[in-house]
């Protein structure tokens, strides 16, 4: 067994720098209960095919009662790139005890978000201490502010111009990690991302020309799902900065939060953030918010190397309808803001986005009785040699622990977190698939 550590990775043992979570934005971490399947304790879950439903019960987080809905945004003003409103925060470096505290004093908490009124013009607002607090700031090419609502130590850098749209496919990588199904789970993303070398104390990218890739589905369930996109949107600059990359494949809880499914979006978004503003949560997400188009930058299935990384799988069948990871892509974005009505009346879409699509797929893991069987070995076989690849990395259904299925052509890497205490991560390099433990063990996947 080995242990990911400095001679290896050329990093500094997590243990002896607890105090990086107080650099970033985050308030404590309470962690949500997850059943199995992945489903969380006391949720609504339904598969989309037919209304059959997956039914489980899970316990949302206690909110603290008391606080009263706040309806309109408060008053700002700002001209010539200077912004007006009272800071609110901790007016200089955050420490953990104060972080700890203010969220106790303020769990529904939610920020920033992004709203761009003009190419020059964008409006920051946060759900602070019960209210929504705004900022109105104008922008030349770049929108540069620091928080203010607890994250003062974070500068937030984002360009006018919207995210492109990256290459799906990359050769010649010598290292890749994937984790998935963060599912809001900021602190455990963070934990599992310095154990396995890729992050510093403060958050930034250390692993050279490697590359990560988020397997879908950091949205819903838990509390920290705004921490977790502002993050993965930050170390996706930094490491292409740093010659490296950070890739994000939609999951079936984006693909619902992009469509206005609330489902499984976690109470404190719906009594917080989207209550209060009197905007919906879905359109927290939209066309004209940084989040929002940000993310539908994103693809549903990548290729690295002769490895693909896709959310729930590829079922035999989808070969015929899209022969390519390209013209899947395509679809999915073209038709993810389509009216429901579309999407309903489309054999095509309602297959994509359905129970038998890659965003909810489960064949590579058992049959679904009534919908369809367990896929083949030789039928994975084709799926692989179809698309040019070796091996194919999922998450969405739940493993105990990150394995490997049909002799390592289909790697799984959702684990139970609320189990484990935290995320693994699946590493390859020189040709080898390894399981990354919550405390940085590397175990090679025979």
């Amino acid at each position: 067994m080995l242990k990911l550590g400095t001679p290896t990775w050329g990093r500094t043992p997590y243990r002896r720098h607890q105090n990086r979570l107080m650099k970033m934005p985050i308030f404590g971490i309470l962690p949500i209960s997850r059943n199995e399947g992945g489903t969380a304790k006391g949720a609504y879950a339904m598969d989309p095919v037919n209304g059959n439903e997956r039914c489980s019960v899970r316990r949302f987080l206690t909110i603290i009662s008391g606080l009263s809905l706040i309806i309109l945004l408060t008053q700002s003003q700002s001209a010539g790139g200077r912004h007006t409103s009272q800071p609110i925060g901790r007016n200089g470096t955050d420490n953990k005890t104060t972080a700890d505290s203010a969220w106790s004093q303020d769990p529904l908490r939610d920020g920033p978000h992004v709203f761009w009124q003009t190419d020059s013009s964008a409006i920051v607002f946060y759900l602070c201490n019960g209210t929504v607090e705004r900022r109105i700031i104008q922008v030349v090419d770049t929108l540069r502010f620091n928080g203010f609502c607890g994250d003062s130590g974070i500068e937030y850098v984002i360009p006018t111009t919207p995210a492109a749209v990256e290459p799906h496919i990359f050769d010649n990588v010598s290292r890749i990690m994937a984790v998935s199904d963060i599912h809001g789970e900021y602190g455990h993303l963070v934990d599992i991302l310095a154990e396995c070398g890729i992050i510093d104390d403060d958050g930034h990218w250390t692993w050279g020309q490697g590359h990560l890739v988020i397997v879908g589905d950091v949205f819903d369930r838990g509390d920290r799902v705004t921490e977790c996109l502002w993050f993965i949107h930050r170390l996706e600059r930094d490491a292409k900065q740093r010659g490296g990359r950070v890739h994000f494949t939609l999951g079936n809880h984006e693909t619902m939060v992009l469509t206005g499914d609330n489902r499984y979006v976690n109470e404190k978004y719906l009594k917080g953030i989207a209550g209060k503003s009197r905007i919906k949560h879905e359109d927290l997400y939209g066309l004209d918010m940084e989040l929002g188009r940000w993310l539908r930058s994103k693809h549903t299935a990548i290729k690295i190397n002769d490895i693909i990384f896709t959310h729930a799988g590829i079922p035999p069948y989808l070969m015929d309808w899209y022969p390519s990871l390209a013209d899947l892509n395509k679809a999915v974005r073209n038709s993810i803001d389509l009216p429901s009505s579309q999407v309903a009346f489309d054999e095509t879409l309602r297959l994509l986005y359905g129970g038998k699509g890659p965003f909810w797929y489960r064949g590579y893991h058992y049959e679904m009785e009534g919908r369809y069987p367990m896929v083949r070995p030789d039928e994975v076989d084709s799926i692989l040699s179809h698309y040019g690849a070796s091996a194919i990395v999922v998450g969405h259904s739940e493993v105990d622990s990150v394995l490997g299925l049909f002799d390592n052509r289909v790697i799984a890497i959702d684990v139970p977190v609320e189990e484990l205490g935290n995320l693994q991560a699946l590493l390859w390099e020189d040709g080898r698939f390894y399981r990354v433990t919550g405390t940085g063990e590397l175990q090679p996947i025979e």
